[in-house]
């Protein structure tokens, strides 16, 4: 008898304000890990928590291209024109309804948990994927006591990586100065 193994894909989302080799890093990691088919960088017009993005859209499409190049599983797509919103939600419903893809992990760093209960429509978000949680410095103690976490049990994936020390926010502060 022959068996079919599922065939997930990854959604990494945000503005990658700029992207970075730490987006490489978790993605190549969730990759091997959770035996990916493919994983999007769904990257958005602006962060709906911040006032604004440093780079244009089309520097960032361009550059998170040029870092990704080498590897065949990750692809950048900007779905905003599209789907009409950068809500996680309707980006998971467009790749549901539309490409008609069900096994989706929806990859966040453990930041992002702790304020997951504020994202639109996040419990339909966990009832829809399978929510993989990558450990960011400072944060991995707090996002295990959230309130998404507290809610979810023991239903989120945590993937303990080594901690990725670049992002976005001090890639910008080096520049500015």
């Amino acid at each position: 008898m022959v068996s079919f193994q599922k065939k997930y894909i990854g959604l990494l989302g945000g503005s990658f304000d700029p992207p970075h080799k730490g987006h490489l890093g978790i993605s190549k990691i969730a990759i091997k890990k959770l035996k990916l088919k493919k994983i999007y960088w769904v990257i958005t017009k602006k962060n709906p928590f911040k006032n604004k993005t440093y780079y244009s859209l089309d520097e960032r499409i361009n550059y998170a291209n040029k870092i990704s190049k080498s590897q065949k599983k990750i692809l950048t797509i900007y779905l905003e024109n599209i789907v009409k919103s950068s809500r996680a939600i309707d980006v998971i419903n467009y790749f549901i309804k539309k490409k008609n893809i069900k096994d989706i992990y929806f990859i966040i760093g453990s930041d992002n948990l702790i304020r997951f209960h504020k994202w639109k429509s996040w419990k339909k978000i966990v009832k829809l994927t399978k929510l993989v949680v990558f450990s960011r410095r400072g944060y991995d103690k707090k996002s295990r006591k959230s309130i998404v976490a507290k809610y979810l049990k023991n239903k989120i994936i945590f993937i303990e990586n080594k901690h990725i020390i670049i992002s976005s926010t001090k890639l910008r502060k080096l520049i500015r100065n």
